[in-house]
């Protein structure tokens, strides 16, 4: 069905139509039709066409009280005539253009053209066989059956290059797929509240049917278009269809139009859905874009063919290709910045590539200059024309040798285990309840320094219950007796709460016998329903007897309000409304309050600072949430204005003042505690009032009795962070946000200020990184200006999702620490790799050049070389990313974005190993034969066989890698390496597996591996030594980081002010270009001027201090440069095979040889 392009989707829903058409008033063209108009043109239409909504309601069969019956017939024959309420995603790609994708690789393709060459040249015989005339560079005679098995090398190349390609195309392939697991699974999570036989039931939004009545809410974003039925105080913010960012006020009479994926921002109501899917206005547009995305690709297609020829350029690991839909699309548009370690190892990569370029390139140069010099100049041999194929034959071999050499160098095994370590984590994520919706968030978490969290429902556990109330002039520290209570009161009381709440807020029975009631909707309001239980009364009735349509007006909760109120019409004729609200606002609106026996008496301003001192505020330091009830009496006429709201919500009385209780999760405090030792500030913002926000802080541990911080409310916020003018300083946040713990009875736009502030602030050495929790609509911009955004998986409203990086499907705040946790592993899993990675990378490069430029070979062939990097990238990749996480990662402070990715440890790792590996391989390579008794290998001729001496070489490298592959699992420089490996059971089946298929190759691979098999004792030294590295990592474990004070070239930027290297290096390029990116020049002001003359000295470091590594850098940073730029530029969704269509596709070399 996914597959079905939209056409046939119209097609065939037309199609149906004719047959059916007749059984519903109207067809899906007639309503798509009517959902194009807008306000009173739609009005109109509706009247001469249809009559009213009623109507159109009637000819869908429907009602707008009781909704669809729900039977499955009914609801099957819907979806048949107007449509599923789902889009069809986007094909995905095939294995096959996969598999195509990953062979247009440049470095596969020079060994694909070599193997082919060298395969040729094989089967082609010169006529007069006669080449003993011809260089056979050393000497020594061939075998006949060795000169037929000339072709064998190329085809074990031409073998090995498939196995990559299947390899990366595979692991493309899965990606998708999981992304596409992900995807329908956010999908799947979101459900939508409709009417349904009269009952109100929650549905998946693909179940949504034409004809539904739905029932909408502030928060909700709509699923479906429809028509406003009935409701109150309803505004859309319809930006997203139509760029206007006012919001949309509809009503029945003047505009009823709903449209899909606008969000509701204020009050609530009901409608009938009239189109869904592909029909509806959202659906509408994706069509188009379906259309348009694939005009792109063909476009992307040859700007990719251009960038082939600068092969050396690694893209960032593109997001999420998966369900690319619109959220991506969106998603990406915020994350401009490349996430931090991207912007390292793209950086990291493009410098190993060109040292691997480099190295290969003077490898095939010796080779053939020594061959030319030694054949023809030192032996004098003649250039016989029948001998030419036999010296193309060496050059074509000394050309492989060169293309293994570069094979080796690039490190194609770390987009792989970036992928795979962060596919991996995502995986797992969603065990410990969070859903990540942006692969990159996943890392960033690991470097988060500050968590701004919201109080209800993240740290609490959102189950209001009414503990305290001050009713008729007797302040109750629980739960009053009902008989206590005015009668009056009483019936005032109930019916204020029950009217003057959200009808689809209620509290039902519980589940299991002994649990608590299960409270549905909004919790605040749930409590204060459970009050009236409390009291032995009932609110149903009083819903009965005055149901939702029957309620005259009503001013919903809003942020600015933070008030709610009902005006319903008496039996004689005048109103009366109920109100609800903060104390502190309420109480300011009333003039009278209820006494002991039910009469209202005068409330004079200084009896509100009593009672606020007396009552409210002792309530408020227990951690209560204070909430006034009141009421007004309005006459019948003159009818009040009641859009005039400053006149109708005044003069009210008081009837009560409650107290509610939300408790602290219990896991919280420990989690809290967690986090500060890891390095990572929490900080409260609420709505709440700051008493109750301080006491609540203090259980959860957020702030300390006795500690120098800060607890403001919004309004002082804002006055301290505004001048005169009352512009947003950001000197003047860098004064405050250090200290500021807790941010009380705050707007969201405090809440996004504030993270703003702290992002941009250049207080601090390394930039912070700030983790925001949000639930509510607005907390959207914060969300998005976060660096990494947690909406609630529960309490969460669909805008805040689409906002989000990552959903907390428990709302659980000790989930944010298990997200910190896994981004901290994903980071130390790529460091582990990398330690792993670039010491075989040392190794094999320097062997290979070495080797050839003394004996003219290289000890380690093509094929083997192939092999070794199919352990070392995709398999080491595989062991080492997927290490789980332990509690120790929480107990050192976040990395911060100018950590360099290979510290002074790993470096001193890296070449403490590699030494010991040279050592031994140059020792096997030149006294190997007589430590063995064997015959020497060196300086064999073109179609030797393989000998014994090569073969142990082989082993011993092999062997080597897979025990450093244990060493490499520690990268702090802990001595026990073994710790924790069988939790990791990945880890131990590659070491075993990788072990036993080299164990075949040695024995069995014969000459397509250039192996012979070796005895039983070969064996075992080639084991021992492996083991060595082992013994060989305690020693180096040994000796301390503090005395190699050589190493910091490679780790570490100048010491004054570790600007991130990205940055520094950016910094310099912008300064040059700055015509050429002035999209990018902002960045510099922000960094601020004082930056430029730290430039200039770690410029000057660069200079003076150009060790060999220094060097490397500073070509390298000119790169990554350039490369910064192109990522910009490149749409950030292109799709990861092509970004591997380059340095990075080196590696499915690695990754084939499967």
């Amino acid at each position: 069905m996914g597959d079905m392009t939209n056409s046939d989707f119209y097609s065939k829903n037309q199609r149906n139509e004719s047959g059916h058409g007749g059984e519903f008033g109207c067809t899906m063209e007639e309503l798509r039709s009517l959902m194009e108009l807008r306000g009173t043109e739609a009005v109109v239409k509706i009247k001469e066409t249809y009559g009213d909504t009623e109507a159109i309601c009637r000819r869908l069969k429907t009602s707008p009280i009781e909704g669809l019956p729900g039977t499955a017939p009914d609801l099957e024959k819907r979806k048949q005539i107007f449509g599923q309420n789902f889009i069809p995603p986007k094909k995905p790609k095939t294995f096959l253009q996969l598999v195509w994708e990953a062979l247009q690789d440049v470095t596969l393709i020079i060994l694909e053209i070599a193997a082919i060459i060298s395969l040729g040249l094989s089967f082609y015989h010169p006529p007069g066989e006669s080449s003993e005339g011809c260089a056979t560079a050393q000497g020594g005679a061939e075998d006949e059956g060795e000169a037929e098995a000339g072709w064998i090398e190329g085809a074990a190349i031409l073998l090995s290059v498939i196995c990559v390609v299947l390899v990366t195309a595979f692991n493309d392939w899965s990606k998708e797929k999981q992304f596409r697991g992900l995807q329908s699974r956010i999908e799947q999570e979101q459900k939508f509240t409709v009417v349904r036989a009269g009952q109100v039931v929650q549905i998946p939004v693909a179940e949504i049917v034409v004809g539904d009545i739905a029932q909408i809410k502030y928060g909700d974003l709509l699923p479906a278009d429809g028509l406003f039925i009935q409701g109150n105080d309803l505004k859309i913010d319809e930006s997203s269809l139509t760029g206007e960012s006012d919001q949309v006020r509809k009503s029945v009479d003047k505009d009823p139009m709903l449209l899909s994926g606008t969000h509701v921002m204020e009050g609530s109501g009901r409608m009938v859905v009239t189109a869904v899917g592909v029909n509806s206005q959202t659906g509408i547009i994706f069509t188009l874009l379906g259309a348009g995305g694939e005009e792109e690709e063909k476009k992307d297609k040859k700007a990719k063919q251009q960038d082939g020829a600068a092969a050396m350029e690694m893209q960032p690991l593109k997001s999420a290709e998966g369900g690319d839909a619109d959220d991506k699309k969106k998603a990406n548009m915020h994350k401009k910045e490349k996430s931090v370690l991207q912007g390292k190892l793209t950086k990291l990569a493009v410098q190993i590539g060109k040292a691997g370029l480099v190295m290969s390139a003077i490898t095939v140069i010796i080779l053939v200059l020594y061959f030319t010099v030694d054949t023809f100049v030192v032996n004098k041999k003649p250039w016989l024309p029948e001998c030419t194929p036999v010296y193309v034959q060496y050059f074509v071999k000394f050309f492989i040798i060169g293309v293994t050499v570069l094979v080796v160098a690039v490190p194609e095994g770390l987009p792989l285990a970036v992928t795979i370590s962060l596919a991996y984590s995502v995986k797992k994520m969603m065990k410990d309840n969070n859903l990540v919706r942006h692969l990159d968030a996943c890392e960033t978490m690991g470097n988060a320094t500050a968590i701004c969290s919201d109080k209800t429902g993240t740290l609490t556990t959102n189950r209001m219950t009414v503990v305290q109330a001050y009713i008729g002039d007797v302040h109750y520290k629980e739960i009053p007796d009902p008989s206590s209570i005015n009668a009056k009161t009483m019936e005032l009381l109930v019916n204020a709460i029950a009217i003057n709440s959200a009808y689809t807020t209620k509290i039902l029975p519980p589940e299991k016998e002994g649990a608590l009631p299960r409270q549905v909707g909004n919790k605040t309001e749930c409590g204060l329903l459970g009050f009236v239980l409390d009291l032995k009364q009932d609110y149903e009735p009083v819903r009965n007897q005055m149901p939702e349509e029957k309620l005259y007006k009503v001013y919903t909760f809003n942020s600015v309000r933070k008030s709610m109120s009902t005006v319903i019409k008496l039996p004689d004729e005048s109103f009366r409304m109920y109100s609800k609200g903060a104390s502190e606002i309420v109480l300011k609106k009333c003039c009278k309050i209820l006494n002991t026996a039910g009469e209202p008496r005068v409330f004079r301003p200084r009896d509100r600072d009593d009672m606020v001192k007396k009552v409210i505020e002792p309530m408020a330091c227990d951690g209560l949430r204070t909430i006034c009830v009141a009421f007004r009496d309005f006459p019948s006429s003159p009818e009040p204005d009641w859009d005039n709201e400053n006149d109708i919500l005044n003069d009210l009385t008081c009837i009560c003042v409650v107290g509610i209780e939300d408790p602290v999760r219990p896991e919280v405090p420990e989690a809290i505690r967690k986090c500060q030792r890891a390095g990572i500030t929490v900080r409260m913002v609420t709505g709440d009032n700051i008493n109750t926000a301080r006491a609540i802080a203090i259980k959860c541990g957020i702030i300390h009795p006795g500690e120098d911080f800060l607890c403001l409310e919004g309004k002082e916020f804002n006055q301290r962070i505004r001048n005169e003018k009352g512009e947003i300083e950001q000197e003047r946040i860098d004064k405050i946000w250090p200290k500021l713990r807790v941010l009380a009875r705050s707007s969201p736009t405090d809440k996004h200020t504030l993270v703003k502030g702290i992002i941009d602030s250049t207080h601090t050495e390394q930039r912070q990184v700030v983790a925001v929790t949000g639930d509510g609509t607005n907390d959207g911009p914060a969300l998005k200006k976060a660096d990494v955004g947690f909406a609630m998986g529960i309490a969460g409203t669909d805008v805040a999702k689409e906002a989000s990086d990552i959903i907390l499907t428990d709302d659980n705040f000790s989930s944010i620490v298990k997200a910190v946790m896994w981004g901290r592993n994903v980071y130390d899993s790529i460091s582990k790799f990398l330690q792993f990675q670039l010491t075989v990378n040392v190794v094999a490069v320097i062997v290979a050049f070495t080797g050839a430029c003394i004996t003219q070979d290289s000890p380690l062939k093509a094929v083997q070389m192939l092999w070794v990097n199919l352990i070392m990238d995709t398999f080491a990749s595989l062991a080492l990313a997927t290490e789980p996480p332990t509690e120790t990662l929480l107990l050192r402070k976040p990395y911060g974005r100018n950590k360099p990715l290979i510290s002074r440890t790993m470096m001193k790792n890296i070449l403490g190993h590699a030494v010991y590996q040279l050592t031994l391989i140059f020792t096997l390579l030149f006294v190997g034969e007589k430590m063995f008794q064997i015959d020497s290998g060196r300086n064999a001729p073109l179609h030797s066989p393989p000998s014994e001496h090569y073969t142990i070489i082989f082993n011993t490298f092999v062997m080597m890698q897979l025990f450093n592959e244990i060493n490499a699992r520690k990268i702090h420089g802990e001595r026990n390496v073994f710790e924790g490996i069988f939790r990791n059971p990945i880890f131990c089946t590659i070491v075993l597996g990788t072990f036993a298929i080299q164990i075949v190759i040695v024995q069995f691979g014969g000459k397509p591996f250039s192996c012979a098999p070796l005895q039983l004792d070969q064996w075992l030294w080639c084991i021992f030594i492996g083991l060595g590295e082992l013994v060989w990592g305690q020693v180096i474990a040994t000796i301390p980081t503090s005395r190699l004070k050589f190493l910091k070239e490679a780790g570490r930027l100048t010491q004054k002010e570790e600007i991130p290297e990205e940055e520094l290096n950016e910094d310099v390029e912008e300064i040059d270009h700055a015509e050429r990116e002035l999209r990018r020049g902002q960045i510099l002001w922000f960094r601020g001027l004082n930056r430029i003359q730290t430039q200039i000295e770690v410029v000057n470091t660069f200079k003076s201090g150009a060790s060999f590594q220094g060097a490397l850098r500073r070509q390298s940073s000119v790169t990554s440069q350039s490369q910064d730029v192109a990522n910009l530029s490149s749409p950030s969704h292109v799709s990861l095979s092509n970004a591997l269509s380059s340095p990075t596709s080196l590696p499915p070399a690695a990754a084939g040889q499967g």
